[in-house]
């Protein structure tokens, strides 16, 4: 055989014919068709003309490639050596190829099976269609209504036909319901049927499916991120949906939204060269899994690959939006952690998966419930698989067990504490002032801690002597503290085996033991430190203990946990110590002064106060309306009851509903993980002083005028709705920024003006931030301010706290002023819409003033908008 050098070779040096362009075959083509219709051609024109004249007619470029493709293909099958059967079957159907090629239409054409597979590349449809099947399921139903036994057997059938798993086009019907309404009930109603679905249709598809719903593919302690940037998803996106650059650019423009973008786009695409395989739940889950593993050399064509099978795979606009989102990490389906939780704990109330013989709640006796005894059932398994989730947040943990024995306080045991699996740590709540605190926990002994400017960690310690160290996000940061790694075998007392620790990591001069700042710890590195090279030495202060040799501790009095750890543990000075404290009751207010004043004076934050011990018998007459008050029962281990269950009574008029709201947080000296409490109290300085302050999340800005023309100001701020997901806008602020400040919030937040690329920014309104208004640009949102105020105030133009203080109208903040950025914070810990609806209540109660109307809110408002 030539190569292909000799080739070119050959034909440059001996071929002196001209070269034949497209123009020269059709003619032939037609020269052809005319011999035919007079009686003629032979060998291949003969081929081309009986294929182009068919009773007269004149077939179209795509109709006689089809009739050729058809008479090659029985070429090839009759010199296969195939048996007689399957020769004469393909022969038949090869011999009305052509009648058919007539009569149909290309797209019928194209999209009609084979019975055998050809060597040739050949048109599929994309795709387009969803599936019919899943997209009539009612999954917002509510769950005493939904019957997943109706269509379980269906589904199956239809998975079967496509290798057995759960299709990804059911979850994508979920989102698409979800994101379609802002009812919180009907979002939970629409998870928990999906949910019953997979439970009673395919099991193994529920774990990837919850992990999918909820935007993530592992436990925060468990390192997997994707790694993925917008140019992987955009190419994929140009390469299977056959768009260029600027179409791309011009629907990114339009909708703003990488997953709208892809909804678009994968509409506009009609053929592709493979036949989609259908996603399934598991399908993708795993795809996501490998993304996530790919590391070193050539990762990133492997992760190309993926995330092009993926979106080639996505059956219509919908699962071709959720794909995309989820590649994103953004679902923008309304639904956040809670959310599932909550889903999850109906479900396997009303669903079992085959086999397991847990028992069920009769559907038809919850019906006949009133809405009080309904809320109160589905209360109880809520708590029980919060307080799972919240004491091993790991879904692979929770699921595997709630299929085994569904909602029971067996649950409670086998998802209980366990070494080297952080618990979400418990949080304290804010106080104005001392005086408040004080009002607060009155007729109550308490203790008070310096609360350092430091990293809170939680560390974990097994009989073997490894360690974690865990931060108040549950993310691992074992390798950022190597010194303390190699510290805490040694701070064992006698008997101590194993521990679960909790304290403050803080930046210290360990010769003189000079408590240094937050900003001075920031300095370490984050990943393989050596201990060699530390120069930032740190000291760990010590102030709770949640697990001693395998037994939790949880249930203990805080002032029990306390006597352990600084029993049971070795001090080592400006290495290992306890917090400071001191014990008081309300009466010691000028004791606790004091000690506030020389915890600022050493550069601490403040002070923390906590309950000492538990006295149920005791009334809680001061703070806000809590959710219902089964917490303290459904501990696994008994407890002292930190206020006995509320029962509304109706034996007058009015009576109920004065009872509901009478409802307080319990004063509990139990660890109760993931919950906000007053039992533990924060009193900062920044509170003692005359003004609150929030911790705000820009979504927005506008160009400024003359002097700050280039620079973005005012910017708009949000608090998050936690039942919702969204970011609700509560003020404008250009008061307490520097023209230094300006400038670095111009090129992270950049529209294109700076470096020609847009950056940190949005070109359309995300669907998740409520605001009426429209600034001239939209922020990512990413950072928290921490930002001052005079008052709030009820506005008619902010949405933030809406439903909370008033039906009609938000909540905004009165001459707003910029303090710091909170890179401690991620905008997950931002000042929720019901926090900032309490410090307005406060505020209320103190100043004991009515309303503001109508006139006087709308004036504040333009006052904070100048």
């Amino acid at each position: 055989m030539s190569s292909p050098a000799k080739k070119r070779k050959l034909n440059n040096g001996n071929n002196s014919s001209p070269a034949k362009g497209l123009e020269y075959f059709f003619s032939k083509q037609r020269q052809n068709g005319a011999a035919a219709t007079g009686g003629g051609a032979q060998g291949n024109d003969g081929v081309l003309a009986n294929s182009r004249g068919h009773e007269g007619l004149e077939l179209s470029d795509e109709e006689l490639a089809r009739k050729l493709q058809a008479e090659w293909d029985r070429e090839a099958a009759e010199s296969t050596g195939e048996n007689q059967h399957e020769t004469g079957t393909i022969k038949s159907e090869a011999a009305n190829a052509p009648e058919q090629a007539d009569s149909k239409s290309p797209e019928v054409a194209a999209s009609e099976p084979q019975s055998y597979k050809a060597k040739t590349l050949t048109l599929q449809p994309a795709g387009n269609a969803d599936d019919t099947v899943t997209s009539s399921i009612p999954l917002d139903e509510s769950p005493l209504a939904f019957e997943p036994a109706k269509y379980v057997v269906e589904l199956q059938k239809h998975w079967a036909s496509e290798g057995g798993d759960a299709s990804y086009a059911l979850l994508t019907r979920c989102f698409v319901l979800a994101s379609a309404t802002n009812s919180r009930i009907r979002i939970v109603d629409t998870m928990t049927n999906c949910l019953r679905v997979l439970i009673e249709g395919d099991p193994e598809s529920l774990l990837p499916a919850v992990w999918l719903a909820t935007n993530s593919i592992s436990p925060p302690y468990i390192s997997l991120e994707l790694g993925l940037g917008g140019s992987a998803i955009s190419k994929a996106l140009r390469q299977v949906c056959g768009l260029d650059n600027r179409a791309l650019k011009a629907i990114y423009d339009k909708y703003g939204d990488a997953g709208d973008v892809a909804f678009e786009a994968k509409k506009k695409q009609s053929f592709t060269l493979r036949k989609p395989k259908p996603l399934t739940i598991k399908g993708v889950y795993q795809s996501l899994v490998k993304i996530a593993n790919s590391q070193g050399q050539g990762s990133g064509e492997v992760k190309q690959r993926l995330v092009d099978r993926l979106l080639q795979d996505a059956r219509g606009g919908e699962e071709s939006r959720f794909v995309v989102r989820t590649l994103c990490q953004h679902l923008r389906i309304g639904a956040v952690k809670t959310t599932m939780l909550i889903a999850l704990s109906r479900a396997f109330l009303l669903s079992k998966p085959p086999g397991a013989d847990f028992p069920l709640r009769s559907v038809s006796e919850l019906s006949k419930l009133r809405k009080e005894e309904l809320a109160e059932i589905w209360g109880r398994s809520e708590e029980i698989v919060k307080a799972c989730f919240a004491r091993r947040p790991n879904y692979n943990d929770l699921i595997p067990v709630l299929l085994e024995i569904g909602i029971s306080e067996e649950l409670l045991v086998r998802c209980g504490l366990t070494l080297h699996v952080p618990l979400r740590p418990m949080l304290g709540s804010i106080t104005r002032d001392l005086s408040e605190m004080l009002t607060k926990l009155q007729g109550r002994d308490f203790a008070c801690e310096f609360k350092y400017d430091g990293q809170r960690a939680q560390i974990h310690c097994d009989e073997k002597g490894k360690v974690s160290i865990f931060s108040r996000h549950l993310e691992l940061m074992t390798d950022k503290y190597p010194d303390l790694v190699e510290l805490v075998p040694k701070i064992r007392g006698d008997g101590v085996s194993s521990f679960i620790m909790e304290g403050e990591v803080v930046a210290v001069d360990r010769n003189s033991g000079e408590l240094k700042n937050f900003q001075t710890l920031t300095n370490r590195a984050r990943k393989d430190v050596d201990i060699g090279s530390i120069k930032i030495d740190v000291c760990m202060f010590a102030f709770d203990l949640m697990a001693l040799n395998g037994q939790p501790l949880l249930d203990r009095s805080f002032r029990e946990r306390r006597e352990l750890l600084r029993s049971l543990f070795i001090e080592i000075p400006h290495h290992f110590t306890w917090v400071k404290s001191m014990d008081a009751t309300s009466n010691d207010s000028e004791g606790v002064l004091e000690f506030f004043k020389a915890a600022t004076d050493i550069k601490c934050e403040g002070i923390m106060v906590k309950i000492l011990d538990n006295l149920p018998s005791l009334p809680y007459t001061e703070g806000q309306p809590d959710e219902p008050a089964e917490r303290s029962e459904k501990l696994p281990a008994p407890k002292p009851k930190g206020r006995s269950k509320a029962k509304a009574k109706t034996t007058g008029e009015g009576e109920h509903d004065e009872t509901k709201k009478s409802r307080r947080k319990p004063l509990l000296a139990t660890y109760e993980p993931n919950k906000r409490l007053d039992s533990w109290l924060k009193v900062k300085k920044d509170y003692n002083s005359t003004f609150d302050t929030l911790d705000l999340i820009p979504v927005a800005g506008w160009h400024g005028q003359g002097r700050k023309a280039k620079w973005w100001s005012p910017i708009l701020l949000a608090v998050r709705n936690e039942e919702s997901g969204t970011l609700e806008a509560v003020c404008k602020c250009m008061s307490g920024f520097t023209d230094a400040f300006y400038k670095a919030n111009k090129e992270f937040y950049d529209d294109g003006s700076l470096s020609g690329e847009p950056k940190n920014i949005k070109l359309q309104k995300p669907s998740f931030i409520e605001y009426p208004g429209r600034p001239d640009v939209w922020f990512e949102p990413q950072e928290v301010w921490e930002m001052a105020f005079a008052d709030i105030t009820i506005s008619p133009t902010y949405s933030a706290a809406i439903g909370l203080v008033s039906e009609e109208r938000g909540l905004s903040l009165r001459f707003p002023r910029f303090l710091r950025k909170r890179e401690d914070k991620s905008i997950e810990e931002a000042s929720t819409n019901e926090f900032l609806a309490g410090l307005w209540r406060k505020q209320e109660a103190k100043a004991g003033a009515s309303k503001p109307n109508d006139e006087e809110a709308a004036e504040v408002d333009d006052m904070d908008d100048e």
